[in-house]
C-alpha cells in the first residue's frame, strides 16, 4: 500500500474542492429563484444546475465554462419557473465564476502541501475565469501548472483530460503516471475517469456537497477537508 509521501504532484478540481461551487452557484441563482413560481431545496436547485450544465457540456465540450453559464441561464430560468432573464441577467451570471468563495481552509493548507508536491490544476473552467478565482479567494496562490477545459477542448468527466495532463506534468515536471494524486471532491467529474486511466485519488468529501455524487464511491485516500489532508502530511 502506498503512502502519501510517496507521491510528488497533486492535481486539483478547483471548483467543488478548493472553491465552494455549490454556495457560489446558489448566490448567483439567487435573483433567479427569487422571482420563481415555486420552492425549491437547496440539493433540487444543485440538481437542476448539475443536469443542465451537464447537458450542454456535453454538447459544446469547447464552449468557455463562463459562455457555458451564460449559455444555460435561460434554460435554468424555465426549469425554476421563472420569468425569462435579459441578456445581461445571464451574462452575469456567466461572469459570476469569480466571485465564488474558497473554502476557509483551502490558501493555508496548500501553502503547506506545496512545501511536499507539485500542484496543479486540472480546472473545468475556463483561463480568464480561473485567473479571477486566483486572483481573488485563492489570494493569488502560485500553482505550479494550471490546465483548463479551455486548455483541452473538452470537460470533465473525458478521459481525454486525464490524459492531456498526464503528458504535460511529465513532459514539464518529469512526473510519471504513479507520482500523481488526483485530489478532489467530485466522484462524477474526478474520482471514477482519474480510475479508469489508472490514476490514485484522494477524496476530498466536503461536508453537505450535493453535486458531483455518485452511489459508487471510488478513491484511495478520503479527508474531509484539505486541512485534514495538509494535517496528515504533515504528521509523516
Amino acid at each position: 500500500m502506498s503512502r502519501l509521501t510517496d507521491y510528488r504532484l497533486l492535481t486539483f478540481d478547483v471548483y467543488g474542492t478548493l472553491v465552494d461551487w455549490e454556495t457560489g452557484i446558489l448566490t448567483a441563482l439567487s435573483p433567479l429563484l427569487s422571482r420563481s413560481t415555486l420552492n425549491f431545496t437547496r440539493e433540487q436547485t444543485l440538481s437542476i444546475y448539475q443536469e443542465h450544465e451537464s447537458k450542454q457540456q456535453a454538447l459544446t465540450p469547447d464552449m468557455a465554462y463562463s459562455t457555458l453559464l451564460t449559455t444555460i441561464h435561460p434554460g435554468l430560468a424555465k426549469s425554476f419557473s421563472a420569468p425569462p432573464p435579459t441578456a445581461a441577467d445571464s451574462a452575469t451570471f456567466g461572469a459570476s465564476i469569480g466571485t465564488w468563495p474558497a473554502f476557509p481552509d483551502t490558501v493555508d493548507a496548500l501553502g503547506r502541501l506545496s512545501k511536499r508536491y507539485k500542484l496543479v490544476v486540472l480546472s473545468n473552467v475556463d483561463r480568464a475565469s480561473f485567473a479571477k478565482t486566483n486572483a481573488g479567494s485563492l489570494q493569488g496562490f502560485p500553482f505550479d501548472l494550471i490546465i483548463t477545459a479551455e486548455d483541452i477542448g473538452s470537460y470533465k468527466p473525458d478521459v481525454r483530460n486525464f490524459e492531456y495532463m498526464l503528458r504535460a506534468v511529465e513532459e514539464k515536471f518529469g512526473v510519471a503516471k504513479g507520482e500523481v494524486l488526483q485530489t478532489a471532491q467530485s466522484q462524477y467529474h474526478d474520482h471514477h475517469p482519474a480510475r479508469k486511466v489508472g490514476i490514485k485519488s484522494l477524496w476530498i468529501e466536503r461536508e453537505g456537497a450535493t453535486m458531483g455524487n455518485m452511489e459508487e464511491k471510488m478513491f484511495d485516500w478520503r479527508f474531509g477537508t484539505l486541512r485534514e489532508m495538509a494535517d496528515a502530511v504533515d504528521a509523516v
